[in-house]
């Protein structure tokens, strides 16, 4: 064979080989671009402006379950964390739509929070967005199951409530008609009727708060706050009525610990706890408060010295209008609400409220919130 063919021979293996070579990176090129639109979280065109101006709850996953966008409300109602969804069950719809093709609509009642026993009521639908991705959304129908809550409790407690103290004053009216000519029984008996008067007051009163607390989510401007400054707000009034009784108020604690919640709603429900102590404590005796930050949950637990809770009325402490001592709850001017107001107060906080008590030895209440600084972790599903 001649140096010529030899040469052809050659130009043509070369050409092959580089032709292969350009297919080669050609292929190459097209994978790598596919691969980055896999992975790339981007979504269609005018989605992220719409959840980003959505009040409710959106959130767009990949065909991993990795959540790409997510809408204010989603954070709000603690629907995702690290980039997943958080409860399973809303996983599942997830997963029933991808495998379906079909889209799904259904009322959910999932935890609020990683503790507690407080839930919140969502109308979910979910549905395919393009080919890749599913679209989620959620309403907040809690507010409304709530008000139909309150209004059957309301219904049914106040009427039994208020006619003690309604029958009371009445009476006394008629007292004070028949003795008119009596400047002794006069005073007395206005003295009573004065102090019937405030106690329907405060009822009313508390009424009002707890209903509050449980016809809205009534955290309003929510911020992170000092719970050693709330404790402090809330011992501070509780000063006077500790000190007239010669009952010492000592606190100790973290004052680190921060939660994000409302202030005023916060320090209510320790002052609640705190003005219980007080009531149920003999004179000079001692109450604690402490505040602790523990694994990313902040405590803070009121200690009295007084007669503590029987074992079988502890479960029914934080009920509307549940009295342990009937007779010391009328001379105390107690109505009955003090501690539902604070475990609604909790709840609305994703908290929760717990009660040690022993018969001669006193009784601890404490409040369990999330940690500001801590990222809540998965929970699972309370369906």
């Amino acid at each position: 064979m001649d140096s010529t063919w030899l040469v052809l021979l050659s130009l043509g293996l070369g050409l092959a080989v580089g032709a292969g070579f350009v297919w080669i990176l050609h292929i190459a090129e097209r994978r790598g671009s596919h691969a980055a639109q896999v992975a790339s979280p981007a979504v269609p065109d005018g989605v992220d402006q719409v959840l980003d101006a959505m009040e409710s709850a959106g959130v767009v996953l990949d065909p991993s379950n990795n959540v790409i966008k997510a809408s204010p409300g989603a954070h709000a109602i603690g629907l995702v964390w690290n980039g997943a969804l958080v409860h399973q069950h809303l996983i599942d719809l997830v997963d029933r739509v991808r495998r379906t093709g079909e889209s799904v609509t259904e009322e959910c009642e999932l935890s609020r929070g990683p503790f507690g026993d407080a839930n919140i009521h969502l109308s979910v639908r979910v549905a395919r967005l393009g080919s890749r991705y599913i679209l989620l959304l959620a309403e907040d129908r809690t507010e409304s199951f709530r008000l139909e809550a309150v209004r059957r409790d309301f219904v049914a407690n106040i009427s039994h409530e208020l006619k003690t103290p309604i029958g009371a004053v009445g009476l006394l009216a008629e007292a004070l008609d028949d003795a008119s000519d009596d400047p002794d029984q006069v005073r007395r008996f206005a003295l009573r009727l004065s102090e019937e008067a405030q106690r329907l007051a405060r009822i009313t009163q508390d009424i009002i708060e707890l209903s509050r607390l449980q016809a809205t989510d009534a955290l309003g401007d929510a911020a992170e706050l000092s719970a050693h400054k709330v404790v402090k707000a809330a011992i501070d009034q509780n000063r006077v009525a500790a000190e007239t009784r010669n009952i010492e108020l000592a606190m100790r604690g973290d004052k680190q610990a921060f939660v994000i919640g409302n202030e005023k709603l916060l320090v209510t429900a320790v002052d609640n706890l705190i003005s219980n102590a007080i009531q149920y404590s003999p004179d000079d005796s001692r109450i604690g408060i402490g505040v602790r930050n523990a694994g990313g949950v902040v405590e803070i637990a009121v200690t009295d010295q007084g007669e503590g809770i029987p074992e079988e009325d502890l479960d029914r402490v934080f009920e509307r209008f549940f009295r342990v001592d009937q007779a010391r709850s009328r001379n105390t001017g107690g109505t009955g609400l003090g501690l539902s107001i604070v475990k609604h107060a909790v709840q609305n906080h994703g908290g929760e409220v717990r009660v040690w008590s022993q018969p001669g030895r006193g009784s601890t209440f404490t409040i369990r919130l999330p940690e500001a600084s801590t990222t809540r972790p998965p929970i699972g599903d309370t369906q």
